[in-house]
């Protein structure tokens, strides 16, 4: 079979996770939008280069999606900022 389907869907269903969770979530979504990224030029890019002529509409979606959720890291309720809230020390942000 294909190797890279494989790994696409291992690392979707892996990244998907963790990113539910919001564990390790710059990272991931930085890897998953790299992800999309390299699905859509490998297999829509091939039939034309813009996503509405070659059906790479959702693909193109997630990549810009994935890149944002990186750019903007994870949300308050997410394990990373618990994590990060329990190793602030006493007392550090307020003024």
């Amino acid at each position: 079979m294909n190797a890279m389907l494989y790994v696409a869907g291992i690392l979707e269903v892996i990244g998907g996770v963790l990113l539910l969770a919001g564990l390790f979530t710059r990272p991931i979504a930085f890897l998953l939008s790299g992800l999309m990224a390299f699905a859509y030029f490998i297999a829509h890019a091939s039939q034309g280069f813009f996503p509405v002529l070659n059906h790479g509409e959702a693909a193109m979606l997630y990549c810009f999606v994935f890149l944002y959720i990186a750019a903007a890291g994870p949300g308050s309720l997410s394990i990373d900022a618990l994590a990060g809230k329990a190793q602030q020390p006493m007392g550090a942000g307020s003024s």
